[in-house]
């Protein structure tokens, strides 16, 4: 019996509390409300056959799962748990399509810039000479004077320079 007044359980159930009782530690006097929707959706006794085939330190989670599957089973009296679980499922899966959609948005983005950016600097390339093509299609051709082994000279465009 926790404390004294009987538990949840033996309140409900009309009997009085021993000292033993299965319930006393999971259906406090104070919350009656948990044991009486747990006991409408599976039955006292039931619950006790479960709790009694668990180990002292599963019973706890139990007792937690029961509450949640008698309140799920009350809204839902159909699919209780499962109607829970599929629905979240659902919006996980709605999400999951929703930031597919923005990170191909996103690349696409990237790509477009990255094309932008590739047809303002075309460059051909002609053994020592180096040929910049100007968005005004016209070529300038430009001498190597640097000493590395690249053949590209990086010159900023008109609009880059007004800027």
């Amino acid at each position: 019996m926790a404390g004294s007044s009987p538990c949840a359980s033996c309140k409900l159930l009309r009997r009085r509390c021993a000292k033993d009782c299965i319930f006393a530690l999971y259906f406090p006097p104070d919350d009656p409300h948990k044991f009486a929707i747990v006991h409408k959706v599976f039955g006292a006794s039931n619950v006790s056959k479960m709790l009694k085939e668990l180990s002292m330190h599963q019973r706890a989670d139990a007792v937690r799962s029961l509450v949640y599957e008698a309140n799920a089973r009350m809204k839902d009296p159909i699919y209780g748990c499962v109607g829970v679980i599929s629905y979240l499922q659902d919006q996980v899966s709605q999400l999951q399509m929703q930031l597919a959609v923005a990170q191909a948005e996103i690349l696409w983005i990237q790509m477009q810039q990255a094309e932008s950016s590739m047809a303002n600097r075309q460059f051909i390339h002609a053994e020592d000479k180096s040929f910049v093509l100007h968005s005004s299609q016209t070529i300038v051709p430009q001498l190597m004077s640097f000493g590395s082994s690249s053949n590209v000279v990086r010159e900023p465009l008109k609009r880059d320079r007004e800027r």
